[in-house]
């Protein structure tokens, strides 16, 4: 309760904040967050239950939930664990307390645990990419301290936009993606240009291409993050 009661606290402090500063009031805030609330739980409700619907390919080889089998969901299958394990009466305590301990020894060396937890349970593929976004900020906030930026304007920088732009946007074609694939399995199938690739390059150059892809977009996110702002 203690924890819910602080987190409707920060959210609505922040809320009237963010209000504030582009003139909105309290009254027409609140409209509009029952308005996200009451739409957002109805899409992704929807969203859930379909993408837990599996396709005929996954019936034949007997998966019945797409969820955390066909896409991967390792803080939802986290989650779903401890609480299957506290309701059974089964949950291995002892890694719990590991844990705990750890943690409290990492943040007595002044290493963030939240974000030292987040590396260990989420797998390599998903930690790199985001190690690398890390390196990306640390080199344009390095380059933005040589330029001496104004600190004001840190979270408004190009670079800082872009990146959160790419994130909302995988997020979206993610879904997107998924949902396709449930209602138009063998057209999506007839899209899909990784045999192709794979057949030209093998499967070793399809994965190189795929490492040349995503430089190409670290590199354009730096030229981003460190282009000069246009003056009219």
């Amino acid at each position: 309760m203690i924890c819910i009661a602080a987190a409707n606290a920060g959210a609505t402090s922040q809320d009237l904040k963010t209000g504030y500063l582009v003139g909105a009031t309290p009254k027409f805030q609140q409209i509009a967050l029952f308005i996200g609330a009451i739409v957002s739980s109805v899409v992704i409700g929807w969203t859930v239950k379909i993408l837990d619907t599996p396709s005929s390919a996954l019936a034949a080889t007997g998966v019945h939930h797409a969820i955390g089998e066909t896409y991967s969901a390792p803080q939802a299958t986290l989650m779903a664990t401890l609480i299957k394990g506290i309701l059974s009466f089964n949950l291995d305590w002892q890694f719990v307390l590991v844990g705990v301990f750890v943690a409290i020894v990492l943040e007595l060396c002044g290493v963030k645990s939240l974000s030292f937890a987040v590396g260990t349970y989420l797998p390599l593929s998903t930690t790199l990419p985001i190690a690398i976004g890390g390196l990306l900020r640390g080199l344009a906030d390095r380059w933005a301290k040589k330029n001496k930026l104004p600190e004001e304007e840190e979270d408004l920088r190009k670079g800082n936009l872009f990146a959160t732009g790419l994130v909302a946007g995988g997020a979206l074609f993610g879904v997107i993606v998924a949902i396709l694939t449930v209602f138009f399995e063998s057209g999506m199938k007839s899209v899909n240009a990784e045999h192709w690739f794979t057949g030209k390059l093998g499967e070793g150059g399809y994965h190189v291409l795929g490492v040349a892809f995503f430089v190409m977009m670290a590199f354009i996110l730096y030229k981003v993050a460190t282009g000069k702002k246009k003056t009219l």
